[in-house]
């Protein structure tokens, strides 16, 4: 059964001040499945006076004490995979198995930083005088205000959370309307392992209504944002007018490269797997797909191939590899972008429609030879349609990677450590993974340059957007 979602304000469960809701569709079906409270500015209100509230008692927890926290919330998490995973695949139509693996991986990023709460040191500058000692502190920024997404709905969520608790923060975090139960089942394993009261809040509501009044209000002193980039670069204009502290990750048009040297069929593999999985609506997704003519043939054959092969449907299915799209205006958008590419040009080696009347399925796509201008190559399809274009030399490819302002992150296939190196240098992207996918571990950087986004939400960089660094100079009496 799927259930209702509430709001979570100051350590309860509580449906919103008016009473109001949103219906949560399955992808599957476009049915509706359950509902979902909708916060006002009074439950905002209520929020926002929790947070400020718990953030003076959980910012002078020790970070001992708040390691032991999330630590026992990571571990909660662990045991209630098998109960969360069928939820988010009735509210996002990702696979189950893939449902597990953003569950499973959720609990692994809270024992990070839970770990990383205890190393958040400060430092010791050497003095230029006798009887003068110079100390760094890093103290918790404030409040958060965190706006997370539909298409993982707990990825993204527990990395704003963690976060934040690690650093010392309260947080208020406006969870994705479409995906709410999953993002809930997160905030009750932080609340069931004893986070006090207050410091996480979760609303839901009308996205651009939460952000216009959350983002400006003075309880609030750090944003982080999950998004596009023109909704991100909206919600940073107003932090910036208020000089709030911000980490936004944002949208990506990832180039994956492959030379002719490399394992053609280890790069099918794993570019194949990766562009489908959440039927392409991952901000990660390898995008721009750029091969070597003398293997741009072979592979874009092999991939399609592989694409013919991949078993859509519901989900819940166990069979499924990939699901439907999260909406009817992803549809929409698949269909634009393969009918602006075929006017243009480009080939439909397979897929190209809708699936069936029933939900939101579209084909796993390849499209062949698909031109510079076409749409696709210039905007961020976020579906399971892979455009394919064949490069001569390493620098046009090097141009062509580099094109477009958005770098987030970017794939590369060769067997020359020479050019391994110089294409890692060479790309414009926050992140660039070669000869492997080995983006998004809790230990590693997370994020983007150009307009893809500002900061990091993973690795030991993350924590540093959510602290003030403060000097303090002493000298003897």
């Amino acid at each position: 059964m799927y259930p209702n979602t509430s709001l979570f304000i100051d350590g309860a469960w509580s449906p919103a001040a008016s009473g109001k809701t949103l219906e949560v569709l399955s992808p599957a079906t476009g049915e509706s499945v359950g509902k979902v409270a909708h916060a006002d500015k009074a439950d905002l209100d209520r929020a926002l006076a929790s947070a400020d509230k718990a953030f003076h008692v959980w910012s002078k927890t020790s970070a001992h004490e708040r390691y032991k926290i999330m630590r026992k919330a990571a571990d909660i998490l662990r045991t209630r995979i098998d109960q969360i995973a069928p939820i988010m695949t009735m509210e996002q139509g990702k696979p189950l198995a893939e449902a597990k693996g953003e569950t499973g991986l959720a609990p692994d990023l809270i024992d990070w930083f839970a770990e990383e709460a205890r190393r958040t040191y400060g430092r010791t500058i050497p003095a230029r005088a006798d009887g003068v000692v110079q100390l760094v502190f890093k103290e918790p920024v404030g409040p958060v205000a965190a706006f997370t997404p539909w298409n993982f709905p707990i990825n993204q969520a527990v990395r704003k959370i963690s976060i934040a608790l690690a650093a010392g923060c309260s947080i208020i975090v406006k969870g994705p309307e479409e995906t709410p139960a999953a993002c809930a089942e997160l905030v009750k394993a932080f609340a069931d392992a004893g986070v006090p009261q207050g410091v996480i809040n979760l609303v839901y509501g009308v996205p651009a209504d939460i952000s216009n009044y959350l983002i400006p209000h003075p309880v609030i002193r750090k944003i982080s944002f999950t998004g596009s980039t023109a909704v991100g670069k909206q919600l940073a204009a107003l932090a910036g007018q208020h000089m709030k502290r911000i980490t936004m990750e944002l949208g990506g048009h990832a180039p994956a490269i492959v030379f002719d040297d490399a394992d053609v069929d280890v790069a099918v593999k794993i570019l194949a797997a990766n562009k489908f999985r959440n039927a392409g609506q991952v901000c990660v997704s390898p995008t721009r797909f750029l091969i070597q003519e003398s293997v741009y043939d072979t592979f874009v054959d092999k991939f399609t191939t592989f694409a013919k092969k991949l078993k859509v449907g519901d989900g819940l299915d166990k069979d499924t590899r990939m699901g439907p799209m999260a909406n009817a205006r992803r549809l929409d958008a698949m269909d634009d972008f393969v009918s602006d590419a075929v006017q243009k040009g480009a080939k439909v080696e397979t897929g190209g429609k809708r699936i069936g009347n029933k939900g939101f399925f579209f084909e796993p796509t390849v499209l062949k030879d698909v031109p510079t201008s076409a749409k696709i190559m210039n905007e961020e399809p976020f579906g399971p349609v892979a455009a394919f274009q064949p490069f001569d030399t390493f620098d046009n490819v090097v141009k062509e990677a580099n094109r477009l302002n958005y770098g987030l992150a970017a794939y590369a296939y060769t067997k020359s450590a020479k050019t391994a190196e110089a294409i890692g240098h060479s790309i414009e992207s926050g992140m660039v993974s070669i000869n492997h996918h080995g983006l998004a571990l809790p230990e590693v950087p997370f994020g983007g340059v150009k307009d893809s986004g500002f900061g990091s939400e993973g690795g030991s960089e993350a924590l540093d957007s959510y602290m003030n660094f403060k000097f303090v100079t002493q000298a003897g009496l």
